[in-house]
């Protein structure tokens, strides 16, 4: 079977005046590709204490397992999460320690992302990894941007397009974009990061769906019509939900093995990313479909 890395943080989001929910951008994306028949193995940092009993609860519940290192002695890493009149989170965090980065050339597709990824000095080692993995691993990147934990703003940008110059696939929101390039059109960056090196770079745009460059082509696909109970978690279950297509269509293959792309298995996967993100934000919280709901969703 495919062995597939997720590297970054699992935390506890605390909804303020509701409840603790297990979350973290990395952990959301792993969940969601185990929940799609792809165990995805969790390099994080979980600590000893309550939040880390929640988090290690959550994981074993879908069965995803945890890397090596991923167990921690001291405190968890938290946010409290608020949510405005429309059901977007809005983020304070509590982070300790840093996340191990794990030996990555056995596995055929790594994923890293937000804070664990961008955060010093756990981001320098992530970025040495990429770079040294072999040619045929399929490297995934999602900046996921939270401004107020990763540093300097100059320095941080420079490391967003640094590990994605070394990743063949990377999403990003509309939110992200606009942080990286301030008053740049979504198609300029998507430009950006195809001319810095990344074969599959997608933006996506909340209720008007998602952009995608790939090999030089430009797709736009709409979002699918959906109640929105909150977005916590959206752009994850997109994420997991694209790498899920790319390894169900084997456009993973062409995209490691350098062979072009073909228009149809990129609609295919933003079609597919689109309708896992929709079950996600029509219930609370970060809650990824299972293979079964994503398959009716798509009416396969």
């Amino acid at each position: 079977m495919t062995r597939i890395a997720v590297i970054g943080e699992a935390l506890v989001d605390v909804v303020v005046g509701g409840q603790a929910h297990a979350g973290g951008s990395p952990m959301n994306v792993s969940v969601g590709l185990t929940r799609l028949g792809w165990q995805a193995e969790l390099h994080s940092r979980i600590g000893a204490d309550e939040h880390g009993d929640l988090i290690r609860a959550h994981l074993a519940a879908d069965g995803v397992p945890l890397g090596a290192r991923t167990l921690a002695e001291g405190a968890s890493w938290a946010a409290s999460v608020r949510l405005d009149a429309e059901g977007r989170a809005e983020y304070d965090f509590a982070l300790h320690g840093e996340i191990p980065i794990p030996e990555i050339e056995d596995f055929a597709l790594i994923h890293a992302g937000s804070i664990g990824a961008l955060r010093e000095p756990g981001s320098t080692a992530l970025l040495d990894a990429f770079r040294a993995a072999p040619a045929l691993t399929l490297r995934s990147f999602d900046p996921n941007i939270r401004a107020d934990v990763i540093g300097a703003a100059d320095e941080a940008r420079a490391r967003v397009f640094a590990i994605a110059a070394a990743a063949q696939v990377v999403k990003l929101s509309d939110e992200d974009a606009e942080w990286l390039r301030p008053g740049s059109e979504p198609d300029d960056v998507l430009r950006e990061f195809a001319d810095n090196g990344t074969r599959f770079a997608v933006i996506t745009r909340g209720s008007q769906g998602a952009l995608a460059l790939v090999d030089g082509v430009r797709y736009e696909r709409p979002a699918s019509p959906v109640t929105v109970v909150d977005t916590i978690g959206a752009g994850d279950a997109f994420m997991s939900g694209l790498l899920f297509a790319l390894l169900r269509d084997g456009t993973d293959r062409l995209i490691r093995e350098g062979r072009p792309v073909r228009g149809e298995a990129v609609l295919s996967a933003l079609d597919t990313a689109l309708a896992s993100a929709a079950i996600t934000v029509s219930r609370a919280g970060a809650n990824p479909p299972h293979l079964e709901e994503l398959a009716l969703r798509l009416g396969r």
